[in-house]
């Protein structure tokens, strides 16, 4: 797989080395071209170095190679822009072609994703946004900025993503063009904590933080399928390609789960829904001294069963997946919940002890009807790949 890196004139110009040593590091041949403001930040030279390939700079400075945008643009697998200025991201909404990185993506007809970055107003500007709306509509792969300290000292949305994150993103995309497991299939996700209120300002919840099902809606879109998330509040960003629907309390969620449900081929509850929720919750805040009594007995009442409510309802032609993050006795607890709640299996989780809930790494096993799969501690994403994988072949029994 060959992957083209489009470079242009911004301060986070050389976290592009990181991004060409990721995409090397997981078998990609990568190419750069670079536009004119770009060299101001990073020298041409040290991609030449990185990649083994001559810098892509101008439509004309090559006389062995006229024509090197359809050359590029004919070259690649994918067509990778990072960072991506606000001015280059308005010519590729407008379908300007004045150097050779335009001129290229003009001419691309493989996958382009671009990667914003530039200073939060420039990023929340009216013509900024509608060029990046532009953009998605026509089938280009948005990733969103970061949030946080800018170049400038301003802080919010404008922060190249990680280098990582963006290799990923772009694996993911190359091999969603090949992987056809989950092709025409629908994968319905829970995900994150469940808050129930005790009054307008206090709530009952969890330490889930979202990264698991944004991982499993990641690794369902490699796989080909149609995402659609059912999420409770959390921090983290699911793929602008899943469908998600935020909610907040457990009736919610469940709600929301059983509408979507009938069309899904694969049900994966992953969210961490709270057992129970305050039975009368106030309707003002609830204060110090005045409401002491109040504060002191917290009158609580069960909450739906998501998972046991999806595994009645599913058709032999479904495959349901529950979760069950357990302090102590993981196997046997999540034993015991997958013949309870009626799942096809059960993922199992050690939370506590920096596992679990907020990190990016787990330990978990595959608690079937007939067998017990344990597996090692890895990241979230790769556990998440594995998730799919499993649950792809429970599809192909039943299929």
């Amino acid at each position: 797989m060959k992957v083209l890196v489009g470079v242009t004139g911004c301060i986070a110009a050389y976290k592009a080395c990181e991004i060409v040593r990721a995409l090397q590091k997981a078998g990609a041949e990568v190419e750069v071209v670079m536009t004119k403001a770009a060299t101001s930040f990073v020298g041409p030279q040290t991609f030449a170095a990185l990649t083994g390939h001559p810098v892509g700079l101008s439509l004309f400075d090559d006389t062995t190679d006229p024509i090197p945008h359809i050359r590029l643009a004919e070259g690649c697998d994918a067509f990778l822009i990072a960072p991506c200025t606000a001015n280059v991201a308005a010519k590729l909404a407008m379908g300007i072609a004045d150097d050779l990185l335009t001129s290229t993506a003009l001419a691309c007809t493989a996958p382009l994703m671009i990667a914003p970055a530039m200073n939060v107003h420039m990023y929340e500007n009216a013509a900024t946004q509608a060029n990046l709306a532009t953009l998605r509509a026509r089938g280009v792969h948005v990733l969103d900025p970061a949030y946080g300290r800018l170049a400038c000292g301003d802080v919010g949305a404008g922060k190249l993503p990680e280098p990582a994150d963006i290799a990923r993103a772009v694996l993911d995309l190359l091999h969603s063009a090949d992987a056809g497991a989950l092709a025409g299939r629908r994968v319905l996700i829970t995900s994150g904590p469940t808050v129930e209120p005790i009054d307008p300002v206090r709530f009952v919840s969890n330490r889930s933080s979202g990264k698991m099902g944004s991982a499993l809606a990641e690794a369902a879109l490699a796989a080909g399928a149609q995402v659609t998330v059912v999420s409770g509040p959390v921090s983290v960003c699911y793929p602008d390609a899943a469908s998600v629907i935020f909610v907040d309390t457990a009736c919610q969620m469940l709600d929301a789960a059983q509408r979507c449900a009938p069309d899904a081929d694969i049900i994966i509850c992953a969210a961490a829904v709270a057992d129970h929720r305050p039975a009368n919750p106030a309707a003002h805040k609830l204060k110090k001294d005045d409401d002491d009594a109040a504060l002191a007995s917290i009158a609580m009442v069960g909450n739906p069963d998501i998972l046991r409510s999806i595994a009645e309802g599913k058709r032999a032609d479904q495959v349901v997946v529950g979760f069950a993050a357990e302090t102590d006795e993981v196997l046997a607890n999540a034993q015991a919940k997958l013949h309870r709640k009626g799942a096809d299996m059960i993922v199992a989780n050690e939370v506590g002890a920096e596992l679990g809930f907020g990190t990016d790494d787990d330990k978990a096993a595959f608690i079937m009807r007939e067998s017990v799969e344990e597996l090692p501690l890895m990241a979230k994403r790769q556990l998440a790949e594995r998730i799919i994988e499993r649950t792809c072949n429970l599809l192909s029994e039943i299929s």
